[in-house]
């Protein structure tokens, strides 16, 4: 079994400071959380940037300024958000790639998210992972729903995406796939063989998706856009405190945590 990889979801695009006083929102204060999150166990982190007011933007200065941050601070491995916010165009979605991480986010998929729809098309998924070919960023295939799985196998048979994918089932989003151990098994099942796959529980799934993950052979992505709370009605004092959780579980179950270069190793990226 592979060394676990933990992820760590900053801010996401919908999470406010009403909501958790702790949410990173500056570029400092996003690359001082990837540094603590690091040093919890994290090797990854997945990034939404935002306006010095909260909003959500995908201006790929504000990405830059972000990922040279976090590089300053530790190796962690830097992943931006090409979802954004709901509202956000494709183009607007698509410039953190321009930037040539190592990986970004692409969804394989339409949904319904909460009261709104995250809207991607088909010319919305060949347009990303296009670009991310070209670009040489490793795509992290979001998986809201099971058909999303076919539609990233339709994109490999298009020469769009390069095998092995790595998959993040995102469970638990009103609207999507619920996050009952059964689902995790549904989708766990449902990719081809030698892929290698992370689980975001949102809210009250987050922890038990995590430990499934960690004795199933998986990875985990922890984080204050998928859960504000550390237990119930107990807001996370950070997002190293809920990284420091999964590395201590994960220690306890006799699975090492593995580093950003170890991370790189598995998922096949090379550090840049």
């Amino acid at each position: 079994m592979d060394k676990l990889i933990i992820t760590a979801a900053l801010t996401g695009a919908e999470v406010t400071r009403e909501q958790q006083p702790n949410l990173p929102i500056t570029p400092d204060e996003i690359a001082e959380a990837a540094y603590e999150a690091y040093k919890a166990g994290a090797a990854m982190v997945h990034v939404h940037a935002r306006k010095s007011d909260g909003t959500p933007t995908q201006d790929k200065e504000v990405y830059r300024e972000i990922k040279e941050k976090i590089a300053a601070k530790c190796n962690i491995i830097f992943q931006p958000s090409t979802g954004g916010a709901v509202w956000h165009t494709a183009e607007e979605r698509i410039q953190p790639v321009l930037l040539k991480p190592e990986m970004a986010s692409l969804t394989a998929g339409t949904c319904n998210f909460g009261s709104d729809v995250f809207m991607n098309t088909e010319e919305y998924m060949e347009k990303f992972a296009k670009t991310m070919l070209e670009n040489g960023v490793k795509p992290e295939i979001e998986i809201f729903e099971r058909g999303m799985i076919d539609n990233a196998l339709r994109l490999v048979k298009k020469g769009l995406l390069k095998t092995p994918l790595h998959f993040d089932f995102v469970m638990g989003v009103p609207g999507a796939i619920m996050g009952e151990p059964r689902d995790l098994m549904y989708l766990v099942n449902s990719i081809p063989q030698g892929s290698t796959w992370t689980v975001a529980g949102i809210g009250r799934y987050e922890l038990p998706l995590a430990v499934m993950a960690i004795v199933m052979g998986g990875h985990v992505r922890v984080g204050f856009e998928d859960n504000i709370y550390y237990s119930k009605g107990v807001l996370a004092e950070s997002n190293a405190q809920l990284v420091a959780r999964i590395a201590r579980i994960a220690k306890e179950c006799g699975r090492e945590v593995a580093t950003p270069d170890e991370a790189r190793e598995i998922l096949g990226l090379t550090k840049k």
